[in-house]
């Protein structure tokens, strides 16, 4: 029998999500001890069974096609989460870790144990480096880094906080060269000032964080002898984007009456993006960025829309509304409807304006990843990370053109902002009675059914159309949450990542927990959804009709069930439970060159750090689940990026403890004692030069 870690904290530190409460203050704005936002009365997949397409039925039709609509996917490289150190010989808890000879091609590593060091902690025969930390100058101009005497200056010109998602680009004609892109989701005020004073915060401190959100875009280099990699400072295509950027706002919901500010009249223009979570890249060399927990940084709301959204009646954590109006909803009621969607970053051109696609939605988005039709048209799929909310995807009318002309550039930035936003409607296909909350498998063997795609508005060069009786299309592409709510989505478990498998073209959905599943009036526990206060998660495995990404039907189910592999509500794509490592709270999802699945985990609630897993999903060793690495203490792991010789994972907020400030730090990573914690982009590679788990 495993025995368990002590968990970390007491139960008055940890929120429901295990993350500490100071991560949930700054990240979402304390979401878990809010109401939950989805009061709608949707149908559960376990009560609709009749007229349910089959999902055995539609697994036969799919197996006689081939998988020509994965080859979008092969383009778009997976990019997510951190780390490396030496595995804590007394954290052997979990059982021996396996042997570097077994696993699926890709996956031959010593599984690292489950630890609390405080530390990237990566296998055997490996090593790592840090790539880049917060404050690192990477425009010409920037000072180096110094936190007593950080500047709103100095911060636009060095790497920003909280790195996120990554994306690794090439760069032809600069050997062993490659163009980083990253998000900086949010910001700790406490964690970057000395003396920080939440209720007081001054004027140069807010700019400051301004300045630390939005994007990086920074080469880097690697050694041609090991997996080092780091960044190479004012390269002409370095750039910062922040809170104060100015941004394009485009397609069906561009120039609505509900986009207009007293500084923006004509609604088609932004200043910044915040809390840019994961993302994706797209074939035709743009990087897409999900802008997720935006509700937190707007104050003094008092509408039924905004209270759908999270948005709150009284001050900010961060207090900016004091500092510019645009965060008073009160003032600006329209400057929130600007904030919610996914943007697209052109990194090869540093004078291009970033641009805000209305015709995706507007939630807090969770990833925005690519995969192409037949015909060459983008279908972009993304998770809303709340409790009960719904997972999407936009079918572009469009088709990608290749070549590098200024025209066809344009073109392919256009590609988004016109086609069809659906959302998903999954059906189980047990009886109800069989899913009774606990985890116990049904009566077939698994977690499974069918499910459709409902549209809910179409975008056109013409104008847009509602598919949602009672909303226009303007509403459906501002008011996304509620289109969902009218048409009967399924309410997940924080739907995050979504991932298609560039071998099957099966589409991955990182389901990270939810607490309130099944308590009180909340939802009850469904097929989709098998647990009541679902602690660690879940990862939906979804096939598209006939393999084909426009499909509007699918089959689904779940690959893998989170938790210890002792507890029997847990699942491993049936692989033998004694033989994988334990696992909580997935979040981002990445696929390597063999087809493996990468899952990186937030707010771990087994004992152990954050850390980032490989699984096998196809082939006889098909949910054979091995730990990679560890963050270091208070970490969470963000953004892997999966290649044949390099990991590269973001570590984000290390020492993000309760209690925790400059003067008392609860985390020396990375650069030791004396030091002020920073978050950091770090890579991991094999120490004799040979290919990742071979």
């Amino acid at each position: 029998m495993r025995k368990l870690l002590p968990l970390i904290g007491t139960p008055s530190q940890s929120h429901p999500g295990g993350r500490s409460a100071m991560t949930c203050r700054f990240r979402c704005g304390d979401a878990c001890f809010h109401e939950v936002p989805n009061t709608s009365d949707n149908e559960y997949v376990g009560d609709v069974i009749a007229g349910a397409l089959s999902r055995r039925s539609m697994m036969r039709a799919a197996a006689v096609v081939t998988v020509a609509g994965a080859a979008g996917a092969a383009s778009v490289a997976g990019a997510r989460p951190a780390g490396a150190a030496t595995p804590e010989a007394s954290a052997a808890s979990y059982g021996k870790p396996s042997a570097p000879s077994k696993g699926a091609r890709g996956l031959r590593y010593s599984s690292v144990a489950p630890n609390t060091t405080d530390a990237v902690t990566v296998p055997d025969g490996y090593g790592q480096n840090v790539v880049i930390r917060w404050g690192e100058p990477i425009l010409r101009g920037a000072p180096a880094f110094d936190p007593e005497n950080q500047t709103p200056a100095a911060q636009a010109g060095q790497f920003g906080y909280n790195n996120d998602f990554l994306a690794l680009l090439p760069l032809p004609g600069e050997r062993n060269r490659q163009l980083l892109v990253a998000n900086h989701e949010y910001t700790d005020e406490i964690l970057m000032f000395r003396g920080y004073d939440a209720a007081n915060p001054t004027r140069q401190q807010v700019e400051i964080a301004w300045a630390a959100h939005g994007l990086s875009a920074v080469v880097v280099e690697g050694d041609r002898k090991t997996g080092k990699l780091v960044a190479v400072p004012r390269h002409p295509l370095n750039r910062r984007v922040t809170a104060t950027t100015e941004f394009r706002i485009t397609g069906p919901a561009a120039g609505s009456a509900l986009l207009k500010t007293s500084a923006d009249p004509t609604g088609t223009k932004a200043l910044g993006t915040l809390n840019n979570c994961s993302g994706g890249t797209t074939p035709w060399g743009t990087t897409l960025h999900g802008e997720e927990n935006f509700n937190q940084y707007f104050a003094n709301s008092s509408r039924a829309t905004d209270k759908r959204y999270g948005i709150g009646t009284g001050a900010t954590e961060r207090k900016w509304e004091r500092f510019d109006k645009r965060f008073d909803v009160a003032q600006e009621p329209n400057e929130v409807h600007r904030f919610g969607y996914v943007v697209e970053f052109d990194p090869y051109d540093p004078a291009s304006t970033p641009r805000k696609h209305t015709a995706l939605g507007r939630f807090k988005h969770e990833a925005a990843t690519v995969r192409l039709t037949c015909d060459g048209r983008p279908v972009v799929y993304s998770g809303d990370d709340e409790r009960f909310d719904y997972f999407y995807k936009f079918v572009s009318s469009k088709r990608m053109k290749h070549g590098t002309s200024r025209a066809v550039r344009e073109h392919n930035l256009s590609l988004l902002d016109e086609g069809t936003l659906y959302v998903a409607k999954l059906t189980g296909d047990s009886p109800a009675i069989e899913i009774d909350g606990t985890g116990k498998l049904p009566s077939d063997g698994e977690f499974d059914g069918s499910g459709e795609w409902i549209p809910l508005a179409t975008a056109t060069a013409k104008g847009a159309v509602s598919h949602v009786e009672g909303m226009t299309a303007e509403e459906v592409f501002v008011f996304t949450r509620l289109a969902g709510d009218k048409v009967g989505a399924t309410k997940m478990d924080r739907p995050e990542d979504i991932e298609p498998s560039p071998v099957t073209g099966k589409v991955y959905v990182a389901l990270t927990n939810n607490s309130n599943r099944g308590v009180g009036t909340n939802a009850k526990a469904d097929e989709a959804n098998p647990r009541n206060a679902n602690k660690h998660g879940h990862v939906l495995e979804l096939t598209e009709r006939w393999n084909q990404p426009e499909s509007t039907k699918f089959a689904w189910s779940l690959f893998l069930v989170a938790g210890d592999p002792d507890d029997p509500a847990t699942y491993f794509a049936g692989f033998p439970k004694d033989d994988v490592s334990p696992i909580s709270c997935p979040d981002n999802v990445a696929f390597d060159p063999y087809g493996n699945l990468w899952i990186s985990t937030d707010g771990a609630q087994l004992g152990s750090h954050d850390g980032l897993f490989g699984v096998a999903t196809r082939g006889a060793r098909r949910g054979e689940l091995k730990q990679f690495l560890t963050v270091p203490k208070g970490a969470e792991t963000c953004g892997p990026i999966i290649q044949e010789r390099r990991v590269l994972v973001a570590v984000q907020h290390p020492g993000e403890i309760d209690g925790a400030t400059v003067e008392k730090p609860a985390s020396t990573w990375p650069d030791g004692p004396g030091k002020i914690v920073r978050p950091a982009v770090v890579a991991v590679w094999r120490a004799d030069g040979d290919d990742i788990g071979v």
